[in-house]
């Protein structure tokens, strides 16, 4: 996997699995048991149900661990009036003046229709390192290609963001 991530989304990580462990997997094992002694299981929704939403939950603690341990575990400071991650720059588009925030994150939380981009995307990787007033070449692909100039930094707490689930 060898996802690149924050010491924060590591923490994030591990809290999941947490209370996956702690408080929903009991909660599933309570529901298959409860299930299970309603009698015939060739025709219990109920008990297929649950064993799925087990299933599930066993299924995302796994992969939330396999994440944390391949993990290539990057530094998210950047200079105060740098673009790095999780600052939150607002950018002017050069072909019609619109405006429009983005967020850099790591691949774990990103979201380009919510606005939530990583270093690695074509805008990400132009914007990082630069500064409020820098107009910035954009590079897609060879038949996509546009300037962006930054209007705006923020440096942004990541705590309220949330992992995505798969």
């Amino acid at each position: 996997m060898f996802d690149r991530l924050t010491r924060s989304d590591i923490r994030k990580m591990e809290e999941e699995i947490e209370h996956r462990k702690l408080v929903v997997r009991p909660k599933a094992l309570e529901d298959l048991k409860e299930a299970r002694a309603q009698g015939d299981l060739s025709e219990n929704f109920e008990y297929y149900a649950a064993k799925k939403f087990k299933n599930q939950n066993e299924s995302r603690i796994r992969y939330l661990e396999k994440m944390i341990r391949t993990a290539i575990v990057i530094d998210d400071s950047s200079k105060e009036d740098e673009v790095g991650m999780n600052n939150t720059v607002t950018v002017e588009f050069a072909d019609d003046g619109s405006t429009q925030s983005f967020k850099i994150v790591t691949t774990v939380r990103a979201n380009s229709l919510g606005g939530l981009i990583t270093p690695e995307s074509p805008l990400g990787k132009a914007l990082m390192g630069h500064k409020v007033g820098d107009v910035v070449h954009v590079v897609v692909s060879p038949e996509i290609e546009y300037d962006v100039r930054i209007m705006k930094l923020e440096n942004t707490d990541d705590a309220a963001d949330a992992i995505r689930s798969y």
